[in-house]
C-alpha cells in the first residue's frame, strides 16, 4: 500500500481512541509513531496555576533519533514524562500508533497506561534508576516479566546485556557497578521488551565526557539499528549533529532549530 501524507489536524476523534483503524502518515517514507495534539500541562503553586507546556501540537515519525534541547526547568522532562503516560496533561492528548491503531494514551486510566508502558515504551533515566536488591540479569528480566514474557526472558536479557558489554556481569549487584556501567544496564532494560518508542531523559548527564560519549553510541547503535524511536532530552549540545531533527522546549512551546531537517 502506498504511503499516503495526511495532516494530523484532520484526524477524527473517533481515530484517537484505542483499537480505531490508524490513518497512515508520512515524513518520506516514515509513518507517525507519536502524535502530541494541543498537549498542555499546569502545576498548582501557593494556589495559582503554573503553566509548563502549552498546546503543543507535534509529530515524531517511526525509526527517527529527535533530540530535545531547553534550560533547566523548561519543561524537557515533563513532556517525556507526558509522552510515557507517567504523567497526564492538563489538555490535549498524546496518541501513539500501536500494531496498525491509534492508542490515545491520554484517555486511559492509570493502570492502562502503565500496562502500555511496560509494553510499548522504554525509557532511561539520568540516575539509571535500577532496582538496588536485584542483579543486573534480574533488572533487565523484570520489565519482561512483568509485561508477561517470563518464558525465555533469561535468556534474551542475558544476550543483550552481552551486546553491551556485560555478559560478564550478570550476577553482580547495581551498587559494585560504574556510572557508565549502570547506564547500560538501564539501556539494556529499555530495550528488553522491545518497544516502539525509547524516551531517554538525560542518559549521559550523570557521566563523565568519555563515559557519556560511549553510553550515547551504544544507545544509538542499539536504538537505530532495530529501527526503533529515540526521543533524548539533553544539553549536550555535541548531540544535535547526531539526531535527525533537534527541537527546543522555550516558554513552554516546542520550537524547531534552524539548519536542521524539520518535521511540523
Amino acid at each position: 500500500m502506498p504511503v499516503v501524507t495526511v495532516d494530523k489536524n484532520t484526524l477524527r476523534p473517533s481515530e484517537k481512541i484505542s483499537g480505531a483503524p490508524a490513518p497512515t502518515f508520512a515524513r518520506g517514507d516514515k509513518p507517525v509513531l507519536i502524535t502530541l495534539d494541543g498537549l498542555s500541562k499546569a502545576y498548582m503553586e501557593a494556589g495559582r496555576s503554573h503553566p509548563v507546556l502549552e498546546t503543543i501540537s507535534w509529530d515524531f515519525y517511526e525509526g527517527e533519533f529527535v533530540a530535545l534541547f531547553g534550560k533547566s526547568g523548561s519543561g524537557k522532562s515533563t513532556l517525556l514524562n507526558l509522552m510515557s503516560g507517567i504523567d497526564k496533561p492538563s489538555a490535549g492528548s498524546v496518541v501513539i500508533r500501536q500494531n496498525g491503531h491509534m492508542a490515545d494514551i491520554t484517555a486511559m486510566t492509570d493502570r492502562e497506561r502503565t500496562l502500555f508502558r511496560r509494553e510499548h515504551i522504554g525509557i532511561v533515566f539520568q540516575f539509571f534508576n535500577l532496582i538496588p536488591t536485584l542483579t543486573v540479569l534480574e533488572n533487565v528480566t523484570l520489565p519482561l516479566e512483568l509485561a508477561g514474557r517470563g518464558r525465555g526472558s533469561r535468556d534474551h536479557a542475558a544476550a543483550l546485556l552481552e551486546r553491551v558489554g556485560l555478559g560478564d556481569r550478570l550476577g553482580t549487584y547495581p551498587d559494585k557497578l560504574s556510572g557508565g556501567e549502570q547506564q547500560r544496564v538501564a539501556i539494556a532494560r529499555a530495550l528488553s521488551h522491545d518497544p516502539l518508542l525509547i524516551l531517554a531523559d538525560e542518559p549521559t548527564g550523570n557521566l563523565d565526557e568519555s563515559t557519556g560519549d560511549s553510553v550515547l553510541s551504544l544507545l544509538l547503535e542499539l536504538t537505530r539499528g532495530a529501527g526503533k524511536t529515540l526521543i533524548m532530552a539533553t544539553h549536550a549540545p555535541e548531540i544535535a549533529h547526531m539526531a535527525d531533527r533537534v527541537l527546543h522546549v522555550e516558554h513552554g512551546k516546542l520550537i524547531k532549530a534552524k539548519g536542521k531537517t524539520q518535521g511540523n
